[in-house]
């Protein structure tokens, strides 16, 4: 048996060693969430992002929203009755990477979607005092541009790989549905769909 003393004197064998448990302990508590249905099967009706929400889901990531908003809602009782149901694994399958964040400047967005209208997305986006008077969100008026992704094809077959199920003709109608869009439009397809296949309480 080693001694402890040994241990801490050698730097080599206290890296091996710390790397060799942390590497265990990692393992036995990841692993076996890839053999529970719940963390790797979709909820009820969730579907793949389509293009216009796949490409709006891009530019929310670019302009740093989830730097003040988080996106999963934590099972205690203050969260679930502002926020509605709880979050769980199954409503992230489809998500690469996850955007749970962990800080709140403005409010978790996990729920927001069907609760305003594209119009009011638009108008908060364009100026949040508008419709939130104490608002300390900035403003995105840029976002009313012209969208173009000319990379959406190549991100749905890459997403494909690890098992997002777009079909031949999704991929080919996406260039498609795109146009004529905005990047507002996209962000505002993105926010809508979120939490819309919550479970129910």
């Amino acid at each position: 048996m080693i001694s402890h003393e040994k241990i801490e004197k050698n730097l080599g064998l206290l890296i091996v060693l710390t790397i060799l448990i942390v590497s265990v302990g990692g393992l036995v508590q990841i692993v076996p969430l890839f053999f529970q249905t719940s963390t790797t099967t979709a909820v009820a009706g969730l579907t793949p992002y389509t293009a216009l929400q796949l490409s709006g889901r891009d530019i929310y990531i670019r302009e740093g929203c989830v730097g003040c908003h988080s996106q999963m809602v934590r099972p205690f009782r203050a969260e679930t009755e502002r926020y509605g149901h709880y979050s769980v694994a199954g409503e992230f399958i489809y998500d690469r990477p996850f955007l749970w964040g962990s800080k709140r400047t403005g409010p978790d967005l996990q729920r927001v979607g069907g609760r305003y209208s594209d119009n009011w997305h638009y108008v908060h986006l364009m100026n949040p005092r508008d419709v939130v008077p104490e608002s300390n969100m900035p403003a995105y008026p840029w976002l009313d541009r012209p969208l173009v992704d000319y990379a959406i094809q190549k991100k749905m077959r890459t997403l494909n790989l690890v098992g997002h199920g777009y079909s031949e003709e999704d991929i080919e109608s996406a260039p498609g549905e795109l146009e004529g869009k905005t990047e507002m439009d996209a962000v505002i397809a993105y926010l809508q769909v979120l939490g819309t296949h919550a479970p129910k309480n």
